[in-house]
């Protein structure tokens, strides 16, 4: 797995600008390391960009397993949280006090819930909640929990090993007994529960009664459920998109580049055509002089198809058997179509509508499967489309592990987590020298303790040794607790209670693994797209061995 860690000082492909907090790769190369024990865990080198620009560390895309972009015929794109970034601070406070009301006034809740506040920073992605002991979990790749609160309570060490460190089987961390937070909309959700356990603990006979941890997060979801189906989010989105949506200049750039290389486009979203046509608006739209926004279908411009209603991740299997109608843009309407096909309507002699229908240069549709997509593309092979999403289970892994379609998996917190990782080398590496010492010191200590165990000396020998044990022993606790606060000083960089995205201690984290396994490529925001050639040859490094990584030139 590729993260970025640090920069090889002595090799030749790279050299930095410290001030712009940029990467230039000679013709040769540019690389993105992943932080490790020994600081090269992980290589990753694709050619520089055209010209030798330089790109910001933070918007690099990273490559997981080699793509050829002249092999993609189709790029497509989701559009929540991969086109469209939701501002935190306000659109996921909008969803976490929508669901405050819904539990209140639907599901009999306190009102004093009411008065609660959220935290947008507290919780991040990757986390795993144990729904029946109330619990916020983070783990390694190999699925051992590194960090665990009951609420907002941290777990001892002692509680934590006792609770999922001492099973004969391993536990699945899958449904129904946990829940994984893989998207940045469930952030909201996993932090009110975490209040819900506290509140609860706390007050044990406000809650509704019969309400363990368990039901509560199952009534969280209901009320999340209930904010959806009612439309509340969506209409205060529609209001005052610019509130909730970040604004990205780069996205316009990036369709003309990929239509103009000849390749086709499409989008593939859950939302409905009514809230894709606003938010697709406020993307893509140019302003007026005073800055407001008119609503028009202009941005269908740089799509072949759009698919709303999608209802993935159901959309990816080619035997879902839902019917694909055609939307009509200025009504809405829904049209019946022969698998996409335009057909006649009934009642209708004239063939006004199908000829509007055959000449569009992007056409909107509703519901339907992959297939249809792919006859609508004409699509041949399924490798060669592109498909960027924000959501692992939602986007890229049906995409990728069903159909074998390449990915592309956008992390905004990327950005910021590379850039840290960049500031923070010298620190790292400390880390990684006093990990070195401790170990060292350790080994000396078992050597020794072996040759008492197991050699004869002579008295005043077996003395001196012991002594030397002694001062060794209260070495090796010197440098344990050094090292301890080192590492909890850089895992606090990154976040104060979960530490780095991508890591859990000296293992990638279970987030980092199935970016890994399931992401051809992945990158902070999807109009870095744009920083690259259309055409370009994306290559990850060679395989190593794990023993290489420690004989790598520092």
């Amino acid at each position: 797995m590729s993260h970025l860690a640090g920069f090889n000082q002595s090799n030749s492909h790279y050299s930095k600008d410290d001030s712009a907090g940029t990467i230039l790769g000679d013709k040769a190369s540019q690389s993105h390391l992943m932080a490790s024990s020994n600081g090269v865990e992980g290589l990753h080198v694709w050619s520089s960009p055209e010209g030798g620009c330089k790109i910001d560390i933070g918007k690099q895309i990273f490559c997981n397993r080699s793509l050829n972009m002249k092999n993609i015929l189709a790029v497509g794109f989701d559009m929540d949280y991969t086109l469209a970034q939701y501002k935190p601070e306000t659109f996921e406070s909008l969803a976490y006090e929508g669901t405050i009301r819904k539990l209140v006034y639907d599901l009999g809740y306190p009102q004093e819930l009411l008065e609660w506040t959220f935290d947008p920073k507290y919780m991040v992605r990757g986390l795993v909640l144990d729904k029946k002991r109330g619990n916020i979990l983070k783990m390694d790749r190999h699925k051992y929990v590194k960090v665990a609160y009951h609420g907002f309570r941290e777990l001892s060490k002692e509680d934590k090993v006792g609770t999922y460190g001492n099973t004969l089987i391993r536990d699945s961390f899958d449904e129904p007994d946990y829940a994984l937070i893989d998207t940045l909309f469930s952030l909201a959700e996993a932090y009110l529960f975490a209040q819900l356990v506290d509140y609860k603990d706390n007050n044990p006979g406000k809650v509704p009664e019969g309400a363990d941890y368990s039901h509560m997060y199952k009534d969280v979801r209901a009320a999340v459920d209930l904010c959806h189906r009612d439309g509340t989010l969506k209409q205060m989105v529609a209001k005052d998109p610019k509130r909730y949506i970040n604004e990205d200049t780069s996205i316009v750039p990036m369709f003309k580049m990929l239509r103009d290389s000849g390749r086709s486009t499409f989008l593939v979203t859950n939302s409905l055509w009514d809230y894709t046509n606003i938010v697709m608006n406020f993307l893509c739209a140019s302003r007026t002089l005073d800055g407001s926004l008119s609503c028009n279908f202009d941005w269908l411009q740089y799509f072949d198809v759009v698919i709303t209603g999608s209802a993935k991740p159901g959309f990816f299997q080619e035997e879902n058997r839902a019917n694909i109608f055609e939307v009509e843009p200025e009504s809405g309407m829904l049209l019946n179509t022969d698998n996409g096909t335009p057909m006649p309507q009934v009642g209708s002699t004239s063939p006004e509508v199908l000829f509007k229908a055959l000449n569009k240069s992007c056409r909107v549709f509703q519901g339907g499967n992959v297939a249809h997509l792919h006859k609508l593309l004409s699509i041949e092979s399924s490798s060669q489309v592109l498909y960027v999403g924000d959501h692992i289970y939602g986007d890229i892994l049906r995409s990728k592990k069903v159909l074998g379609w390449r990915t592309m998996l956008v992390v905004p917190e990327l950005e910021r987590e590379v850039k840290l990782l960049w500031e923070l080398r010298d620190m790292r590496k400390q880390l990684r020298l006093l990990r070195n010492e401790r170990d060292l010191v350790e080994d000396q200590i078992h050597h020794l303790k072996w040759s008492l165990k197991f050699e004869s000396f002579r008295d005043d020998e077996k003395q001196k040794m012991t002594s030397a044990l002694g001062e060794l022993e209260s070495q090796r606790d010197q440098a344990r607790l050094a090292h301890q606060q080192a590492q909890r000083e850089c895992h606090q960089k990154f976040h104060k209670i979960w530490g780095q995205l991508m890591k859990t201690g000296y293992q990638n984290s279970r987030f980092a693994h199935q970016v890994e396994r399931f992401a051809c490529l992945y990158t902070s925001q999807v109009s870095n797209l744009s920083l690259y050639s259309p055409d370009k040859y994306y290559r990850p490094s060679e395989d190593f061995m794990p023993h290489e990584f420690h004989i790598l030139p520092l």
